[in-house]
């Protein structure tokens, strides 16, 4: 075991991966734009971290992960170990090492952000986990006790996949139901494989279908089964719902040809680069395809400034588009995305305009332009952001031939869970009492378990529960619920 240089974080500069090169991906690469550590890259990244008595990482991790432990484990080379400590609080780690925006969380807390730069802990979970799964490391469930109890989880989404993790390794038989034709949800279908490439959600199936895990995938719960056939046939469900129905702005002209909703813009997109092809019948997902019109030559406007917003223009750079805008109503300090993101499609030749407010899509047949309004930014709202307010005679016209609305999303709860007694809240979002930690409040946080909804059988997480929100807070969710789960099982 070496010693760790004291003062490695000043004499080892902050890197990242290796990233694919612009030319290509402005030439359609749709690979990950970051590639992987070689292991004296990893050592060297890892023997930055301080190891705070108080790492302000872990506390800003939703998960809570041992980010300090498992760094050091990999700078000694104990990478199994290191995989083996990912594990136990993120059933997730490779795909979160992906996808998260560490420079909002982890990273963003890190010491040596101000000034020395933040240790690239995402890089280095993703560098872990890899090679140790590459390598056949496996979670160990061989002194696991097996409960002799069944449940069902609704989704093959984050929340879904860390519920049912949570369930193998507690001893209980979990069945993950899904309507799409793989695993993951969003992960597979609306994240595009520059950030998050298929194969490893391939891997992470293999891996929970080794602990133990059941997938039935083209199954619609209320169209194909019911509720009630769940819970006639296991002892709890899980419902990871997901947030599907897209917020439109209510912008006249949105009727328009060649005016698109961004989920279903990068699902179909996902599809695409893929190569999936339904087969057999029609399966949920795919009665509302759209078709993505050839973007090659073409100009592109995304509006909307969050991470979706940036899916998109990165997309439509890689579908050959000849100028790509995102438009967003608030400055460039207050967009919702990842800096990161937002800097990678700077660099791919993506047009920021920011404190501009859509007005209107006009055109004919098929969509011309956008009419657009100057903003300043006013007094914060209800939630504590800075209003934008339109400045009087500022209005302009951009010229577009595809617009891609990326406004967010909202749950789309469907009709059966009324049927069955799971009371929503106001906004769509299943009404879980209990949330854990400190947010829980009143008597019936009291009396509920952990994600458990107004049915005593029935629980539930994921953006169903919290509204659109990122993949991490997403498998904290299914985690959490599962504790919830067992609980109620070995009563």
């Amino acid at each position: 075991m070496s010693k760790k240089p004291v003062f490695q974080f000043r004499e080892a500069p902050r890197e990242m991966p290796a990233r694919i090169p612009l030319a290509l991906r402005q030439g359609g690469d749709w690979g990950e734009l970051y590639g992987r550590f070689d292991q004296a890259e990893a050592k060297k990244q890892s023997g930055r971290c301080l190891d705070c008595g108080n790492p302000y990482c872990s506390w800003a991790c939703p998960l809570h992960n041992y980010i300090p432990n498992w760094l050091e484990l990999a700078r000694e080379g104990r990478i199994d170990e290191a995989a083996a400590l990912c594990h136990e609080t993120n059933p997730l780690p490779e795909i979160c090492g992906r996808v998260c925006p560490q420079d909002r969380l982890c990273e963003g807390s890190c010491t040596l952000n101000d000034g020395f730069g933040a240790v690239t802990i995402g890089a280095v979970e993703k560098y872990i986990v890899d090679r140790a799964l590459s390598g056949g490391w496996r979670p160990d469930l061989s002194a696991v006790q097996r409960l002799g109890k069944r449940v069902a989880v609704v989704g093959a989404g984050p929340a879904g996949l860390a519920c049912a993790d949570r369930l193998a390794r507690a001893g209980v038989d979990a069945v993950v139901y899904d309507r799409y034709e793989d695993i993951g949800g969003l992960l597979h279908f609306g994240i595009p494989s520059f950030k998050l490439e298929k194969s490893v959600i391939a891997t992470r199936r293999e891996v929970l279908e080794g602990m133990g895990v059941e997938f039935r995938l083209g199954v619609e719960i209320g169209r194909d089964l019911g509720l009630d056939a769940l819970l006639s046939q296991y002892d709890a469900v899980f419902l990871g719902l997901g947030s599907y129905r897209y917020t439109d702005g209510g912008l006249p002209g949105q009727d328009l040809a060649n005016v698109l909703p961004a989920l279903p813009f990068l699902v179909q997109n996902g599809r695409v680069v893929s190569g999936l092809q339904p087969q057999g019948r029609p399966i949920a997902g795919w009665e509302d395809r759209i078709d993505v019109p050839d973007l090659r030559g073409r100009r592109v406007v995304v509006l909307g400034g969050g991470d979706t917003g940036m899916d998109c223009v990165r997309s439509a750079v890689r579908l050959g588009a000849a100028e790509v805008s995102c438009v967003y109503r608030r400055d460039e300090a207050n967009m919702p995305g990842s800096a990161r993101e937002v800097a990678n499609a700077r660099e791919e030749g993506v047009r920021f305009l920011f404190n501009r407010q859509p007005l209107a899509l006009l055109g004919g047949d098929s969509v011309s332009g956008v009419r657009v309004a100057e903003t300043t930014l006013g007094a914060p709202d209800a939630r504590g952001r800075r209003r934008a307010q339109i400045v009087p005679g500022s209005e302009s016209v951009l010229d577009a031939d595809v617009v891609v609305i990326a406004f967010g999303f909202q749950p789309d709860p469907p009709a059966w869970l009324s049927e069955h007694g799971i009371e929503l809240e106001s906004d769509g979002r299943i009404r879980v009492p209990n949330k854990g930690g400190c947010k829980s409040r009143g008597a019936a946080a009291a009396t509920t378990r952990p994600f458990q909804t107004t049915h005593p059988r029935v629980f539930a997480g994921g953006d169903g529960v919290r509204g659109a929100d990122l993949v991490v807070t997403a498998a904290y969710e299914g985690r959490e619920a599962a504790a919830g789960i067992v609980a109620l099982l070995r009563e």
